[in-house]
């Protein structure tokens, strides 16, 4: 595949270089694998990403990024579990993607949860509405199931970050 553009982040092309793309010779890479290792030791880093309008504004790393540091605010109370199935696609939650699930957080109207149902671990957007209780899906292919007055439900956890692949 031949890689166009008018302007692209060498981390990009190097990204791409990587994924054996073919570039164009004027997008050839000026970083080498000798100057990222220079710049940035064996650890990711965070880096401002404009989503608008590219911008050709100085490239800098902010700081050294731990994903651990970003996603868990309570170790002991935070688990990362796969998620299995399509019913929260709308929420940008898709099969397979890994889920950061935090137990300490309060299970607040609006916030994506994990919810017990019947013994069986599900996940989906928490709503209240006329004075009961429901778990959503973001899928209009699955019903909401209203747990107002089960008595096998109840609210695992709340979800804080999704990670899935490109």
């Amino acid at each position: 595949m031949r890689i166009e553009a008018a302007w692209m982040p060498q981390e990009i092309i190097y990204t791409l270089e990587l994924m054996n793309l073919e570039l164009m010779p004027e997008l050839q890479p000026i970083i080498t694998p000798a100057d990222l290792e220079e710049d940035r030791p064996g650890q990711p880093q965070l880096c401002p990403l404009p989503a608008g309008w590219p911008s050709p504004a100085e490239n800098y790393v902010e700081e050294a990024l731990d994903l651990h540091k970003l996603a868990v605010r309570n170790p002991p109370a935070t688990f990362f579990m796969r998620v299995v199935g399509d019913s929260m696609i709308g929420a940008g939650i898709h099969n397979g993607d890994l889920l950061v699930v935090d137990r300490s957080r309060p299970p607040v109207p609006g916030k994506v949860v994990v919810a017990v149902v019947d013994g069986e671990l599900t996940i989906k957007r928490l709503v209240k509405r006329e004075g009961r209780t429901f778990l959503c899906p973001e899928n209009q292919a699955y019903p909401e199931i209203d747990i107002t007055s089960r008595e096998e439900t109840g609210v695992w956890g709340v979800a804080t970050y999704v990670l899935h692949q490109l």
